[in-house]
Formats: C-alpha cells, sequence, structure tokens
C-alpha cells in the first residue's frame, strides 16, 4: 500500500472516530474540498466544521470497498452509514477523488448517492444535506 492510499485510510478512519485531529493531520492546509451541487470548502478551518455535520448524530460507520491510484490521484468507493438528528439513517453510497500532495489530500471531490431508507417508518428518498447547503 502507497503513502497515499495509507493517508486516505487514516482519513476515514478518523471519521468514524471522530477524530478531528487524526482527519486534519491528513490534510494540506490549503485544502479544498468540493460535493457537486452541495458545497464547495476552502482550507483546514472550514473542513473541520464540516467533519462532524449539523444534520446528523453520533458516529458515522463509512467502509472502503475499493481503493485504486495512479500517479498523485486516489480514488476511493465504499457505504457509510449515519443517523440523522430527524431521525432514520442515511445509508449512502460514495466515491471520493483524492488529489494528493506529499502523501497528504490537497483536494477531495465527493460523490454520495443516498439509498432508499431501509426502515419505511423512517422515511423515504431521504436526500443528503451539508450543513453549509
Amino acid at each position: 500500500m502507497s503513502p497515499n492510499q495509507r493517508a486516505v485510510e487514516k482519513y476515514i478512519d478518523g471519521f468514524n472516530k471522530s477524530d478531528h485531529a487524526q482527519i486534519l493531520s491528513c490534510l494540506t492546509d490549503d485544502v479544498e474540498w468540493l460535493m457537486p451541487g452541495t458545497f464547495h470548502l476552502t482550507g483546514k478551518d472550514a473542513f473541520d466544521r464540516e467533519i462532524e455535520n449539523d444534520a446528523f448524530t453520533g458516529r458515522p460507520v463509512v467502509t472502503i470497498t475499493r481503493m485504486v491510484e495512479q500517479n498523485d490521484v486516489v480514488i476511493a468507493e465504499g457505504t457509510v452509514r449515519a443517523a440523522w438528528k430527524k431521525g432514520g439513517l442515511l445509508n449512502a453510497v460514495y466515491c471520493d477523488v483524492f488529489e494528493m500532495e506529499n502523501a497528504r489530500i490537497k483536494r477531495l471531490i465527493s460523490y454520495l448517492v443516498a439509498l432508499p431508507d431501509p426502515d419505511p417508518a423512517a422515511g423515504s428518498g431521504a436526500q443528503f444535506q451539508a450543513s453549509g447547503a
């Protein structure tokens, strides 16, 4: 496993533990995070504020199902499950494109697709909504 892939694994592990310091240690100071149609953040301070999104409670469960790398770009696919504060669960799949610099994340583009809620009583068609949207 390359240093870039280890940094991505450490980053994802930080989300699973809600460990801000661990996540931030994986980023360049001028990191950029883009989720098309939802938000575009620049810098560690903005990134830090989004780590624990206000729409959710508790810790997410984020898994990597596949990771590939070419040059300084790592692509990770996986699943995410998180509890909405309003009730119910976000059950989604993601594809993250990490542009790396010196084994740190310089730019991240996140694509997230919410899957139908497995609990019909919790509502249907749940959409991901970032706190900044």
